[in-house]
């Protein structure tokens, strides 16, 4: 139990040292991430859809 309670000083001696975004920084890291995501769902979904589709046709012509 002794070395729970030492941990978990540590840790929050550790945290005191980080340094934290600011809050524009992390409103434009966030955007960046959400409109990536974004791009790839697109990009993704269209290569299963041609995937599909070429598939599909490749089956119907046999």
């Amino acid at each position: 139990m002794q070395s729970v309670i030492q941990f978990l000083k540590e840790v929050k001696i550790e945290l005191i040292k980080v340094t934290w975004p600011k809050k524009d920084e992390l409103i434009g890291s966030t955007t960046v991430v959400l409109i990536v995501s974004v791009i790839l769902a697109i990009f993704v979904g269209l290569a299963d859809f041609l995937i599909r589709n070429i598939v599909i046709f490749l089956y119907k012509t046999r």
